[in-house]
């Protein structure tokens, strides 16, 4: 029998009304960040964990988070667990990814947690399928976490990964990841460099 394993549910459906308000001419999705669209580097990501995963597109209908979890859980109701993911979350890095999926069971919820903030990916372990597909409108599944935290199934993670918490809702915050993604790809240069005169 297959066994398959947690799908990142990547949520791709949003408006992106916030960015529009602040005079922007383009969806924060298709903004760019060094040369990638921010929907393509939370791709780059999702798709070198290796991990099954499925993408919400709008759909004409209901788009808020709880709808575009629904969908996504339905889509993908053979997974042992779902990593809901934003999509304007473009310095997410793999390796938290990884992390998140590792530490799932089917009756445990994930929050992982970056200086003392909550972030995504927020991951539902299987038992919590009933939850998840009958959630609805703009409430995402925060009464689910709770209900998990009550029951002490909630698990926080602590990672040193920034991308978890920083999501792009204007165009500040397009510059902010801009210069978190320069000063992290300088970090790796400076220590590609090092590594190299040390062998």
């Amino acid at each position: 029998m297959t066994r398959y394993g947690p799908a990142i549910i990547l949520l791709a459906a949003g408006k992106s009304e916030r960015f529009y308000a602040c005079g922007a001419a383009q969806h924060k999705l298709e903004a760019e960040l060094c040369g990638k669209r921010v929907l393509e580097r939370t791709l780059d990501a999702v798709q070198q964990s290796a991990l099954t995963w499925y993408q919400v597109q709008p759909n004409g209908s209901a788009a808020g988070m709880g709808d575009s979890i629904r969908r996504g859980v339905l889509a993908t109701q053979q997974a042992q667990g779902w990593l809901i993911l934003p999509a304007d979350l473009p310095l997410v890095q793999t390796e938290t990814l990884l992390r998140v999926a590792k530490a799932l069971r089917d009756d445990t919820v994930i929050v992982p947690r970056y200086c003392a903030q909550n972030g995504h990916p927020v991951a539902f372990g299987r038992h919590y399928l009933p939850q998840l597909t009958a959630l609805s409108g703009e409430m995402g599944g925060r009464d689910v976490v709770e209900h998990a935290r009550q029951c002490g199934q909630l698990i926080n993670i602590e990672v040193d990964d920034i991308g978890i918490v920083l999501d792009i809702d204007t165009p500040g915050d397009l510059q902010t990841a801009t210069e978190v993604y320069l000063e992290r790809e300088g970090r790796k240069d400076r220590n590609a460099v090092i590594k190299a005169g040390g062998t």
